[in-house]
């Protein structure tokens, strides 16, 4: 079992049903303490029939090293949560001007893959790779993804969307939870060698782009379980199949 994974999907689960901590402590009869120990991250150094008292009061279950829920598939959760990060991150881009085409997929020389967020700032042609993670698995992996982006931004810019870009910067973007933190802290040594700016610089440099950046920015899930709606973004949704653009509301805030 991946205590991380089993303590955001506590996490995530709790939100939606509106719950504060002391709420779901209540419901399964643990401490509070024990419920933030367990959605840092910690749930190796909770007793398994601790952790199924919590799954239960959440309505899911514990089978052999996986975690089901009752109503649908886990799975379903966690990506629920990146989307809403993903929303989140279109709103704040928009909010500055940018012009954002998520989901834009690429295939070259054999690399293949998907940015969740390309973005261009037209007026200082600084073109951003925006790369969403709702849980940060493998830095390592992450990153060497991210390198990849990067280098093949301009590429695709110009051939999907006709963008011109200048630079290429490039943004991880984290849910704001001690997990994440903890985790970039963990790592800071070689995060800090690409991104190095955190979330107010990296909110200060997308209202003025002027030149390369590369940052974190952990956006508040506090309202991951409820959408809020947000200001109209300028937005090129160039997914397959689709001749329209697309506007989206994140729910998420950058803070």
């Amino acid at each position: 079992m991946d205590p991380q994974r089993l303590g955001q999907l506590v996490r995530i689960t709790r939100h939606r049903s509106g719950w504060r901590q002391s709420d779901l402590a209540a419901r399964c009869g643990v401490s509070r303490g024990l419920i933030s120990l367990v959605e840092r991250g910690f749930a190796d150094h909770v007793p398994l029939y601790r952790l199924r008292q919590i799954s239960q009061g959440l309505d899911l279950e514990i089978v052999g090293y996986d975690v089901r829920s009752r109503t649908g598939v886990v799975d379903r959760l966690l990506d629920e949560a990146h989307a809403h990060l993903v929303a989140g991150a279109v709103e704040l881009l928009g909010r500055f001007g940018w012009e954002v085409a998520p989901e834009v997929s690429y295939s070259r020389y054999g690399e293949r893959g998907s940015f969740d967020l390309l973005a261009l700032h037209r007026a200082t042609s600084n073109l951003l790779v925006v790369e969403v993670k709702s849980e940060l698995v493998s830095v390592e992996a992450t990153l060497r993804k991210l390198d990849e982006k990067v280098r093949l931004a301009r590429f695709v810019g110009h051939e999907r969307f006709e963008w011109d870009a200048k630079t290429v910067s490039r943004l991880l973007f984290l849910p704001r939870s001690s997990t994440s933190h903890r985790q970039v802290a963990r790592h800071a040594s070689v995060i800090d060698l690409v991104l190095p700016g955190r979330t107010a610089e990296a909110t200060a440099w997308l209202r003025h782009p002027v030149e390369r950046f590369g940052g974190v920015i952990f956006a508040s899930n506090a309202n991951l379980a409820r959408t809020r709606r947000g200001r109209a973004c300028r937005i090129r949704a160039h997914r397959a199949g689709r001749g329209q653009p697309e506007r989206e509301n994140g729910p998420a805030r950058a803070e």
